[in-house]
């Protein structure tokens, strides 16, 4: 067989899968242009922490031999994709984006890894990463043993943490799929930046076993893609119980868009503060296009504010305790010193420091702000906010410069949504829907606890009415 054309590397999952059955190429063929194109295209944006191009061809000869016998496993099957390299492959370097880990060997497949190729799948690539996930916060885009994330759209700026390397891959076409992770922004983020579709799993409805730890009760492993659609795919293999990690919320999910009751008539809660002071200026008129598509949907919007509580701060105590605590050894036997920033290594010494009474309070207000924001969707089924309230910076900006001044306004409108949502442990689907000063713009789709089905049957319906998702930037081969 030829070489598979070039529309191969943007097309999705689903449609690479089914030109797979079709023969138009092997499973052998896909998986060997896509591991030449990683090759050659992820170190200019520092997208790559390690090729596995022998064991995604090993892999792809046994899909082909199942093929040909008609054995389909799914959507998925004989498709290559990448792993956020905080998840560990058998026998391979895992290094969590850390010089201190950089010949780090776990002699297991993490379990998304495992269920992935029990699909079918072909794990082609580990993918870039901030360092340690951004364990004690970072300055700089720098903070990564593989150099700062760069954006396909303009490698001048920021792909976002933590999981930069994923959305960059997909962004670019080097994989059509690839698996981040999130405590607090870190699918979210690149997604918006890059101009892809992600998804943010609830709290335990994906084994979090072979993975870096970052905050045991807020660690989040899920998709990015190109669409909706096989984000949902992708969810349904990764998902489901799991007695190896102690968060399993002992349960799985099966992608069924085809049922439920109609969007049209449902409640949307938004916050136009969001959008029209909190967003910078070229952001608004896309996420005013985007409320519209979902208002032609038949949602109807509501003016939607959080409950009041410090959100911000009890995520920096919550995760800064728990990752200090991950990363002990590391910090007091002086190794930390090792990370790539300075604001970071700090951090993590600080963080170690904790009185575990601010950390059992944070908790304490934490299942409180967990009860409010579950009283909030008995009002509406789903909020819906910017994903990001700029464009992507440029890679040499400091990323805790101040933010120009918002005007002033009444109420805490959703702009805490991202801290929020992590904290309650909420599902979110992060979707393309336009371009700001030529850089991608993302708006996010926030539900209750396991209403992953819900929000991707929404996402579908958005994406069926724009073309946002079908965007690629023009890269230079």
């Amino acid at each position: 067989m030829p070489p598979p054309p070039v529309d191969v590397f943007f097309d999705t999952a689903v449609g690479l899968n089914a030109r797979l059955r079709k023969r138009e190429f092997s499973a052998r063929e896909l998986a060997a242009a896509f591991c030449d194109r990683i090759s050659r295209l992820a170190p200019r944006y520092n997208a790559l922490a390690l090729l596995l191009r022998g064991l995604a061809l090993r892999k792809a000869v046994l899909v082909d031999a199942e093929l040909k016998r008609e054995r389909f496993r799914g959507p998925l099957q004989g498709v290559p994709y990448g792993a956020k390299d905080l998840l560990s492959a058998a026998g391979f370097p895992t290094t969590w984006g850390a010089a201190p880990f950089r010949d780090q060997v776990f002699e297991e497949d993490a379990a998304v890894i495992h269920k992935l190729a029990n699909s079918g799948a072909l794990l082609c690539a580990k993918l870039s990463m901030v360092e340690l996930a951004g364990a004690g916060g970072y300055r700089f885009a720098s903070a990564s043993l593989t150099g700062p994330g760069l954006n396909p759209w303009d490698p001048a700026r920021w792909a976002g943490g933590s999981s930069s390397g994923s959305a960059t891959a997909v962004a670019a076409g080097l994989v059509p799929f690839a698996l981040g992770s999130e405590t607090w922004g870190s699918i979210a983020v690149p997604c918006a930046f890059c101009g892809v579709t992600g998804l943010r799993p609830t709290y335990g409805l994906v084994s979090r076993a072979g993975a870096m730890a970052l905050a045991w009760t807020m660690d989040k492993i899920g998709p990015i893609a190109r669409t909706a659609e096989d984000c949902g795919h992708v969810l349904q293999a990764i998902a489901g119980a799991d007695d190896s990690d102690p968060g399993s919320a002992g349960r799985g999910f099966h992608f069924v868009p085809q049922l439920g009751p109609p969007l049209a008539g449902m409640k949307a809660g938004f916050a136009s503060a969001d959008i029209e002071s909190s967003s910078d200026a070229a952001l608004r008129p896309a996420l005013r296009d985007a409320l519209a598509v979902f208002r032609d949907i038949g949602f109807q919007l509501q003016e939607t504010q959080l409950p009041d509580y410090p959100y911000e701060a009890l995520g920096e105590v919550i995760v800064g305790a728990e990752g200090a605590t991950v990363f002990a050894d590391l910090i007091e036997s002086g190794a930390v010193e090792q990370l790539a920033d300075r604001r970071q290594i700090s951090a993590l010494q600080a963080a170690l420091e904790t009185p575990a009474r601010d950390y059992l309070q944070a908790m304490r207000i934490r299942r409180l702000l967990q009860a409010s924001i579950a009283r909030l969707f008995t009002s509406v089924d789903l909020l819906i906010t910017p994903t990001c309230f700029t464009v992507a910076p440029k890679i040499t900006e400091p990323l805790d410069a101040p933010d120009a001044p918002a005007p002033a306004r009444s109420g805490r409108a959703l702009r805490d949504l991202s801290a929020a949502g992590n904290l309650a442990g909420l599902p979110a689907l992060f979707l393309p829907c336009g371009f700001a000063d030529g850089l991608p713009v993302g708006i996010s789709l926030v539900g209750k606890p396991f209403s992953e089905n819900l929000l991707l049957r929404a996402g579908l319906e958005f994406q069926l009415r724009s073309n946002w998702h079908q965007r690629r930037p023009a890269i230079q081969y």
